[in-house]
């Protein structure tokens, strides 16, 4: 039996790039896959006319006062050193991704996208309610990402091909198992078609 794939409307759907950074992209055994994979879902959505944003992880060191003893976070962010610091290279979006004027960029301080950001009013304003996620860690930023999103009631999409984690077997686990009870797993190839490209 034949189906149609579902499309996506543009103007209600946002391309998430999470965690793209030099000092994150660095623990990946290829990098370079993961750009390219997340340079064409970039282009396919501008492409469409639907949203490009960016999430990126950086600490300032008010942030870094403020986590409590407690805070697991805390002490991996300090095990880090500078690698997390905001003013760090290794914190921004990595330059072969670069925002470009119009596009959502925010800066979060865990591992989710929306919890310590204004993401969610940012593309509210837009009338976004799908979202599609590409990321570096598919077990930290990802994860994170699908289990908030679609509990704000998002329409939520993987690149399983422009996400990656250290352990591949983790990524595949999670792309296979866990992230189709909450969001569609797809690849940059799919979305083009989903977006009509």
């Amino acid at each position: 039996m034949h189906t149609t794939e579902q499309t996506l409307d543009p103007a209600r759907t946002a391309v998430l790039v999470m965690d793209f950074q030099p000092g994150i992209l660095a623990n990946l055994p290829d990098p370079e896959t993961a750009l390219a994979r997340a340079a064409a879902a970039i282009e396919i959505a501008r492409g469409s006319g639907a949203t490009v944003g960016y999430v990126r992880v950086a600490f300032t060191p008010e942030d870094l006062e403020g986590l409590p003893e407690t805070s697991g976070m805390g002490a991996r962010v300090a095990g880090a050193g500078l690698r997390l610091d905001v003013a760090s290279p290794q914190t921004a979006v990595h330059e072969r991704l670069a925002p470009v004027d119009g596009d959502i960029v925010v800066r979060k301080t865990r591992v989710g996208a929306f919890s310590t950001t204004d993401l969610a009013e940012r593309l509210s304003a837009r009338g976004v309610d799908t979202i599609v996620l590409a990321g570096i860690s598919t077990s930290g930023v990802v994860l994170s990402t699908v289990r908030d999103a679609y509990d704000r009631d998002y329409r939520v999409l993987v690149l399983a091909d422009a996400s990656a984690d250290p352990k591949a077997e983790v990524h595949e686990f999670l792309t296979t198992e866990i992230f189709p009870r909450q969001a569609e797993v797809i690849t940059v190839e799919g979305l083009a078609r989903k977006l009509g490209n």
